[in-house]
């Protein structure tokens, strides 16, 4: 992983501003109202990374273009970063689902197994009659039980 990705604060408010086409004390209201949070030092400098300044530009372009006033920006900003969070719990919920089905298939197959060799009255000491389920995190899996 690169050291210093998007998320890394490494600009200072001056060179942030420059790369970003706004005044510095732009930079300071918007930390102010919560739009853009710049890392900080230990002296409590703000140190900006370049996911910083690609926001500051979405901000200008929604202020100017779009004619958005900063409480509206701001808005729209929690909304997206709700977004955003909503749709990575929703691939975790999936992936928790898929795992549910297929523990739940392994169940069924092992059942139906189980009731198949009743049918057929197969004794218990027949291989595979005495299987318990154990559970594993979150797969279960059934292994025959020792008769010792």
């Amino acid at each position: 992983m690169d050291p210093f990705g998007d998320d890394t604060p490494v600009y200072v408010i001056s060179v942030a501003a420059q790369l970003s086409g706004l005044h510095p004390q732009t930079l300071r209201t918007y930390d102010r109202l919560g739009l853009v949070s710049p890392g900080r030092t230990a002296g409590r400098g703000r140190r900006y990374s370049m996911r910083d300044i690609v926001m500051l530009r979405e901000i200008q372009r929604l202020s100017q273009e779009e004619g958005i006033n900063l409480s509206g920006i701001k808005h729209i900003l929690e909304l997206q970063r709700d977004n955003t969070r909503l749709r990575e719990e929703l691939v975790q919920a999936h992936a928790a689902l898929d795992d549910l089905a297929n523990e739940l298939e392994s169940t069924r197959a092992v059942a139906a197994r189980l009731a198949q060799q009743r049918r057929r009255g197969e004794p218990a000491g027949t291989p595979g009659a005495d299987l318990v389920p154990i559970r594993h995190t979150s797969v279960v899996v059934w292994q025959e039980r020792n008769r010792d």
